[in-house]
């Protein structure tokens, strides 16, 4: 797992200096126009692993994660 930087260049996802095997499933993170955030050691570790356990497996749908909240009325 590793976590890259690319640029959107006539409606696809460019990635510069690394290369990835054709067929490899990217998560895209965009920010906004203005705003941008930055991720300290732990933090960026901290997504690698909450990512690796999404791969094993050891995730809830979205259905179920909105069973689990409270209903609004």
């Amino acid at each position: 797992m590793q976590i890259v930087t690319g640029t959107i260049v006539e409606g696809r996802v460019v990635v510069q200096g690394v290369a990835l095997p054709e067929g490899t499933r990217v998560t895209v993170l965009a920010r906004g126009a203005d705003e941008g955030f930055t991720l300290s050691a732990e933090d960026e570790d901290e997504l690698l692993e909450a990512l690796a356990e999404i791969d094993r497996g050891e995730s809830v749908s979205l259905e179920q994660l909105l069973a689990t909240l409270p209903h609004r009325t």
